[in-house]
């Protein structure tokens, strides 16, 4: 209790500092890991290509061209390869804004609570990986349904920007919504969260994630939805039983105490 009061009495200015603190950390190693996606953009390029075109041969042979991508304007190459660069370092450096985001809530934490919560370090950076890892597999799949969109006898011409802005965003959002169950189930632990309270409104976290999935996949077609939010509604219950599950042998062990 002591701890909580005494976060509850630290200044707001303390807490703009800290928050600070925090957010200067996330962007200086977001922008770190962004000099990676600088260096190696060729090889990143190529590689979420594939879907649409072999960008490598077509590099190999000196080709103009590739599928039906192109790039448009004088500034186009520098804004996509700044683009790259910046969304491979929220990639790439998830484990270390994850953890600022989670150092951010601790100091509110009894010991013992700050103990539990070892498992949002050691299941936050699998998760995301998780994530990342499936929305890079359903990709080819997507891209096929939603470019057999297109009308018999036309030309379907995209612009490489709007491409892997799609494919990074698409990437990046499955790796974000792969932390929910690693949020639920970490507050649980603490004993901030009981497994009734989270399972009890399941048709509201249900709806919910629908409308997150709804309202942030980068493209719009039923099977990038269903394919992200079918794992999310079994993460949420998953989460829900284990902490049930937790609370049943926590209330045994303190019956067994008394």
């Amino acid at each position: 209790m002591a701890a909580r009061f005494d976060a509850a009495k630290m200044p707001l200015l303390e807490h703009l500092r800290e928050f600070r603190k925090r957010v200067v950390r996330s962007a200086s190693a977001i922008s770190l890991a962004a000099l990676i996606g600088w260096f190696f953009y060729n090889e990143i390029i190529t590689k979420l290509a594939k879907p649409v075109c072999d960008l490598a041969a077509a590099q190999r042979t000196g080709s103009n061209t590739c599928g039906s991508l192109y790039i448009n304007g004088v500034l186009g190459p520098l804004n996509l390869q700044i683009k790259v660069a910046l969304l491979t370092g929220v990639i790439l450096s998830a484990p270390i804004w994850l953890y600022q985001l989670w150092a951010f809530i601790a100091p509110a934490l009894h010991r013992k609570e700050k103990r539990n919560s070892i498992f949002f370090f050691v299941a936050a950076t699998p998760f995301f990986a998780a994530g990342t890892y499936l929305g890079y597999s359903i990709l080819p799949v997507a891209i096929k349904v939603l470019f057999g969109f297109t009308p018999e006898s036309l030309t379907n011409l995209v612009k490489f920007d709007d491409y892997l802005d799609f494919v990074m965003r698409a990437i990046l959002l499955f790796g974000i919504a792969f932390e929910l169950p690693v949020f639920l189930v970490t507050f649980n632990l603490i004993g901030f969260l009981s497994g009734v309270a989270i399972l009890r409104p399941w048709r509201i976290w249900v709806f919910c994630i629908v409308l997150f999935v709804a309202g942030f996949t980068p493209s719009a077609d039923p099977l990038s939805m269903i394919l992200l939010a079918v794992p999310l509604i079994l993460l949420y219950l998953l989460s829900g039983l284990f902490a049930l599950w937790n609370d049943r042998r926590r209330a045994k062990k303190e019956n067994h105490l008394e």
